[in-house]
């Protein structure tokens, strides 16, 4: 028999009433409804019935400052996930969740838990928070240093997974007979002493089914390379370009071998924003009266965020002005190293790049119909840029419903996608390994 045809896997970022920021305006999403669990009941159902791999909460922990124009703000992620891992059976439910504002025993604690609950499809998306806004919420006057933040990320992700291992499999035994419930040989003090962390153990919970939650990270600059390289089983990153995705492909999977990694361990997955018509000329007409709905003081803030620069003194039909060293950005390099590099290759003005970004913040946005969409992704995804995508639909639940009833027929049409589940979790359908318990790895062997 033939090798089987790769297929790419897909991810769906669900965001409030969809990804681009005048989203909330356009005629049929719901703004109203983001506080609903219905609503993202109704998202979730529909994307596995379309049969995604996975969908993705974003998460942040302050209110952004341009709230007068858009929404920042949502369910938080293990409360909405453990939700719908009630009115789904497969799809995999991955939550965001900052390193640098919260405490490793208590974050283990909730994914252990939301893998029980879904029996296997829980996923972390291991952020370290870019906004000063969050540090002024934890007792910070300021956000912690760019490197800083991936040391603590480090040892925090050591201390969680250490926790996970710290129940073996088998360690529960529940001997009426005899009295015995814990086999306490399998059962182990975590002990840990480091820089930031000093954590006991044991977990007060057994170790998840799939060992540990799938470790996701969105970071794209060198530090958040170098993390993604040793840690990470997926990330979300962004691309403008099919040269720029096969570079950082080409880069991230190369790093893998230092760490004893297969490229097949790391699933990279460029963030795809798609305004679908039944024509081009429709799709475009949309895109367009999405940018129409554009605040451009909302904008502004944006790109404040993400490129350490206020631009509202500055003509908007004019060119951006100079722009600070990357060395000096203590947020989001990766973003800033994008948003520049887009504004000086296309020459866009202020207000152009207000629209280029308003549909995913500077993930790639494409207008076409649904054929046009997948020979995009087919493209990337057969040419070294991806193993798949994560999905975002401009605006919900209108863009999700037309990329799960014609997207994915035609990636299905291709060989591209699966038709139907063919494991039950999230490492199942990623096409990872469950992890080995580094306690029970470090026994000695019996003779």
């Amino acid at each position: 028999m033939g090798k089987a045809k790769r297929q790419m896997k897909l991810n769906l970022f669900l965001l409030n009433a969809g990804h681009h920021e005048a989203a909330w305006r356009y005629p049929g999403t719901q703004p109203e409804r983001i506080h609903d669990i219905r609503y993202y009941a109704q998202l979730a159902q529909t994307a596995e019935k379309a049969k995604f791999d996975s969908i993705f909460l974003a998460d942040g922990l302050a209110v952004g400052r341009n709230i007068k124009h858009g929404g920042s703000y949502g369910l938080e992620p293990f409360t909405l996930l453990s939700a719908l891992a009630a009115v789904t059976e497969r799809i995999g439910l991955i939550a965001t969740v900052s390193t640098t504002y919260n405490e490793p025993f208590h974050v283990a604690r909730k994914f252990a838990s939301l893998d029980y609950i879904s029996n296997g499809r829980a996923g972390w998306n291991i952020v370290t928070s870019g906004s000063e806004q969050e540090a002024l919420n934890f007792g910070a006057e300021a956000h912690l240093e760019h490197g800083k933040r991936y040391e603590r990320a480090r040892e925090f992700l050591k201390v969680a997974t250490g926790l996970w291992d710290s129940w073996e499999d088998g360690a529960v035994v529940l001997d009426r007979d005899t009295g015995v419930f814990a086999d306490t040989d399998k059962v182990h003090v975590l002990a840990h002493r480091g820089e930031t962390f000093s954590v006991q153990g044991p977990l007060n919970i057994p170790r998840p089914p799939q060992g540990y939650p799938v470790l996701v990270q969105a970071g794209s600059s060198e530090a958040g390379k170098a993390f993604a390289a040793q840690h990470a089983e997926a990330v979300f990153t962004a691309q403008q370009t099919l040269e720029d995705a096969q570079r950082f492909y080409a880069d991230l999977k190369s790093r893998l071998a230092a760490f004893g990694r297969e490229p097949e361990e790391l699933l990279i997955l460029p963030g795809i924003c798609a305004v679908i018509g039944e024509t081009e000329s429709e799709a475009k007409e949309k895109e367009q009266e999405l940018n129409e709905l554009t605040v451009p003081a909302y904008g502004l803030q944006q790109l404040k965020n993400m490129l350490g620069v206020d631009l509202s003194s500055y003509p908007l039909d004019g060119p951006l002005p100079e722009l600070p060293d990357i060395r000096g950005i203590n947020g989001n390099k990766s973003r800033f190293e994008l948003v520049s590099g887009l504004a000086r290759r296309e020459n866009l003005t202020i207000r152009q790049l207000i629209h280029r970004l308003a549909g995913a913040r500077g993930h790639r946005t494409f207008a076409g119909t649904a054929v046009q969409v997948a020979d995009q992704l087919e493209e990337w995804f057969t040419n070294g840029g991806s193993d798949g995508f994560n999905v975002m639909p401009p605006v919900l639940p209108e863009g999700l419903d037309a990329f799960a009833a014609k997207v994915i027929p035609e990636l299905q049409r291709r060989g591209l996608f699966r038709t139907e589940y063919e494991g039950a979790t999230l490492r199942g359908h990623f096409g990872l390994r469950r992890p080995a318990n580094s306690f029970a790895s470090a026994a000695p062997a019996a003779r």
